[in-house]
């Protein structure tokens, strides 16, 4: 299923990617350092999405307390959430 999220105190504006059978696919990022949220994406591409949290999970960016790679672990987690309330 096709999931979208909106980052928070990050300079990427939306995270969109595909949850199937718990594998992360199809990442998207909108805005943001563009090498760096390629290089997330494809990383992560066909990644399970607890690995994908673990990895991602707490990084932090010029001390904002987030990052894009954070705030994409935040989204792969409410995409899980949603998914086990179906």
């Amino acid at each position: 299923m096709r999931y979208a999220f909106t980052p928070r105190g990050v300079c990427s504006a939306r995270i969109e990617f595909d949850l199937e059978n718990n594998i992360v696919k199809n990442i998207e990022f909108t805005r943001g350092c563009s090498g760096n949220t390629q290089g997330v994406a494809a990383l992560c591409e066909g990644m399970d999405a607890d690995e994908v949290i673990k990895r991602l999970e707490g990084i932090n960016c010029g001390g904002r307390g987030t990052s894009c790679p954070d705030q994409f672990a935040k989204a792969v987690k409410a995409a899980q959430e949603q998914e086990k309330q179906k």
